[in-house]
């Protein structure tokens, strides 16, 4: 089994000595992506975690299509927050997202911590793991 790197102008470029996206025996591993605007290369929605979440979720979306796969492939998100009070409008987002990027209605799986993130800010940094054939 090969390793195989995805990258897409359509997420922000990795900002550190790691790839966008590794695909390689099935499975698809996309790097945890933070409210980046991948065209002006700037953090948006500061102090707003549903701006970020929403953002987030499309930077990993993008990365996910970039390497032939889709939200309905992923079996596992991880998502990153900085505060637990912004908890309930990140998962209303992340909710909204899944339901419309799910159309089978089977949803991924998913754990939420609460931590430091690289960039003050940061409210929220969100990776996946997918599946595919």
């Amino acid at each position: 089994m090969t390793k195989e790197i995805v990258f897409t102008a359509d997420a922000p470029a990795p900002a550190h000595v790691f790839s966008q996206g590794v695909k390689k025996g099935g499975l698809f591993q996309v790097s945890g992506q933070g409210p980046m605007d991948p065209v002006s290369n700037t953090y948006i929605g500061a102090g707003d975690v549903r701006v970020q979440t929403r953002r987030t979720l499309e930077n990993v979306k993008a990365i996910l299509a970039a390497g032939g796969s889709s939200v309905e492939d992923v079996i596992m998100f991880r998502v990153y927050l900085t505060k637990r009070e912004d908890f309930p409008a990140m998962n209303e987002v992340y909710g909204e997202f899944v339901q419309e990027n799910c159309p089978s209605g089977k949803l991924p799986s998913r754990t939420t911590v609460f931590v430091d993130l690289p960039h003050e800010v940061m409210l929220v940094e969100i990776d996946a793991l997918a599946v595919t054939d």
